[in-house]
């Protein structure tokens, strides 16, 4: 069993800041890369930011400059820290990891359950 729990999220005035948390736990033998979604009310879901397996990183041009993805390889986790919050930042956020749970296995994506993060105007 893998799991993917975010934590972090919450309400914020606009311009603000939040740092995201997501712990990944179980059977894990690699994790070649860790990201973030969103999805807003009424909306699909989006690549916020993704974390490679080599730390190269990718962000959705709407958060370029303001969001930084990290991970910490030790402790198969990835943080998302949220600068300059918008309304339009209000969303359910996702944790993605792609892994692989043994030499065995071709490896697989994992979610977690969400995290909601408010912005107030």
């Amino acid at each position: 069993q893998v799991q993917l729990v975010e934590s972090g999220g919450g309400l914020v005035q606009a311009g603000g800041s939040l740092r995201l948390s997501c712990v990944a736990s179980g059977s894990i033998f690699t994790i070649s890369r860790m990201g973030w979604y969103r999805q807003p009310p009424g909306k699909q879901r989006e690549l916020v930011a993704v974390s490679t397996s080599l730390l190269s990183t990718n962000y959705a041009d709407s958060v370029k400059g303001r969001f930084t993805i990290s991970r910490d390889i030790t402790k198969n986790t990835a943080y998302l820290r949220m600068n300059n919050l918008q309304p339009e930042d209000t969303a359910v956020y996702y944790c993605n990891a792609f892994l692989r749970r043994g030499a065995w296995d071709q490896g697989g994506e994992y979610w977690g359950q969400g995290t909601l993060v408010t912005v107030s105007s």
